[in-house]
């Protein structure tokens, strides 16, 4: 066995440099799709089911795409690349067709397919740092690309605004899309296409013999004997949990986006029961019980990690819905949407979420890595983690809407840990040839979070702290509190 060479800082700019487009991309979507769908006519409460597309795409995609890219080699093309240049060029055409849509139901359409795009490029990515760099180099690499996801959350997200001083037209004249969302639109889709470019033909992959030189050789995890052995009493109990949410949302009168919870709990006993039949059916290979038995062989390190990442992104959801309102009534007193001084809070948003990025991206480069060198990675992401939740505890305690840009710093401290850490432990410990599809995996954690949050959330407020969003930041404090608790156990094992 022998060692990867070491990457200079021009390799590891063009491994990551692709990131950088697609968070343009990202930043884009959720910063203006929102006015996309109300633009056309969709009221409020519907924009939660217009949404969904974000989470619901990311759960089916990754695994699938991880577990595709494991098996795939082309090349010169290479293992990872194929798939990530695929998803930006279908994400770059689908951000240029968006703000031509002409009605609701179009916009809708090319928000799941820009989505499932964007899913398709981003996460052979993660697993691509892993395969091109040393294990010394993992936290550095990790950084570097949470640093071009921050600069291009940055970009993404004020470039309407930036485009509106410059004197672009923001108005929607005849129920269309601004001229300002749709030329930021237009500038995504080319910067992101280049930006991925840039990144398939400055970098070549290792050829699997070179893999096999650098990581010795590994055995094939074969999970279908296990599987195959495996009771349906498992399957029927995700079963049964989903059709029980499905009956409370009825009587109990929750709030009907718990649906989608219920399905989803439904849909992978279906699928994990299918699986097990495949299997002993004598079809080991097939992917759907290939992805049922990683996911439920998933490694121990892997599954304390998932814990941590769980709460992290139960967090972060939280701040992205509430946000704005909290803002708003707490800091400009107004509740009224369409009071002037809504508007003036949800703008300060903007400011709040570009500097959140903007630090995340220093402290990537800069913070993380002194840390890491010195208590380890994951004691450095437990640090990030107390920041985070000081941040989201501050909001209580701030005297006006300026000084929540001091509350930033720690979100942006704990965005930028919960973007490099985990996925550097991570890649340090996995079995290389199943790296792309224990990443994908791995954003069921980051997923089922963001659906959980989306669904229970609304009912939790509205039963106990009607109309005071400032309490969802006790929640995103105390979530974060947990997942730095969780890590405790990852840092005693990776210790041991």
């Amino acid at each position: 066995m022998i060692e990867k060479p070491r990457q200079s800082l021009a390799g590891l700019w063009n491994i990551s440099f692709g990131f950088f487009g697609i968070q343009i991309g990202f930043a884009l979507q959720n910063a203006n799709m929102s006015r996309i769908f109300q633009t056309f006519g969709a009221k409020i409460d519907d924009l939660s089911w217009l949404w969904v597309a974000a989470p619901l795409t990311g759960l089916l995609v990754q695994p699938v795409i991880g577990h595709l890219s494991d098996r795939t080699w082309l090349g010169r093309l290479g293992r990872r690349r194929p798939y990530f240049f695929a998803g930006a060029l279908l994400a770059a055409l689908s951000l240029i067709a968006m703000p031509l849509a002409p009605a609701l139901l179009f916009a809708a359409v090319m928000l799941w397919v820009l989505d499932a795009s964007l899913n398709v490029s981003m996460e052979p990515f993660r697993a691509f740092v892993g395969d091109m760099l040393r294990k010394d180099q993992h936290a550095a690499g990790y950084a570097v690309q949470t640093a071009f996801i921050g600069a291009g959350a940055v970009i993404g997200s004020i470039f309407p605004w930036a485009l509106e001083h410059l004197g672009v037209s923001n108005l929607a004249t005849d129920g269309g899309i601004p001229d300002t969302v749709r030329f930021a639109f237009w500038f995504g889709g080319a910067a992101l296409f280049l930006s991925v470019l840039w990144t398939v033909l400055t970098t070549r992959e290792y050829a699997p013999d070179a893999m096999a030189a650098f990581d010795g050789p590994v055995e094939a995890q074969d999970e279908a004997p296990s599987l195959a052995a495996r009771s349906y009493a498992v399957s029927l109990v995700w079963l049964t949990a989903g059709a029980l949410v499905i009956w409370a949302v009825g009587k109990l009168g929750l709030e009907k986006e718990v649906y989608l919870l219920g399905a989803l709990l439904a849909g992978y006993g279906i699928a994990s029961a299918a699986a097990i039949a495949l299997a002993r059916a004598g079809s080991p290979n097939n992917m759907l019980s290939s992805i049922v038995g990683d996911f439920s062989g998933m490694p121990p390190l892997m599954k304390r990690l998932a814990v941590a990442q769980f709460f992290s992104w139960s967090a972060l959801f939280i701040m992205w819905i509430n946000t704005t309102p909290i803002v708003a009534q707490r800091f400009f007193g107004a509740a009224d949407a369409t009071s002037p001084r809504f508007q003036e809070g949800a703008s300060w948003v903007d400011v709040l979420f570009a500097t959140y990025n903007g630090v995340a991206a220093i402290a990537a480069l800069t913070l993380l890595p002194f840390l890491a060198r010195r208590i380890g990675q994951a004691r450095t992401h437990i640090v990030g983690l107390l920041c985070g939740a000081a941040g989201y505890a501050s909001f209580f305690v701030m005297p006006d809407a300026t000084w929540l840009i001091a509350s930033q710093i720690g979100i942006g401290i704990a965005w930028a840990s919960i973007l490099a850490m985990p996925y550097a432990i991570l890649a340090s410990s996995l079995p290389q040839k199943k790296l792309g599809i224990y990443m994908g995996l791995f954003n069921v954690f980051v997923v089922v979070p963001q659906l959980l949050v989306a669904t229970a959330m609304g009912s939790i407020m509205n039963r106990f702290f009607p109309g005071e969003p400032i309490w969802t930041m006790a929640f995103a404090a105390a979530t974060l509190l947990l997942a730095a608790a969780a890590m405790t156990r990852v840092d005693r094992l990776v210790r041991t």
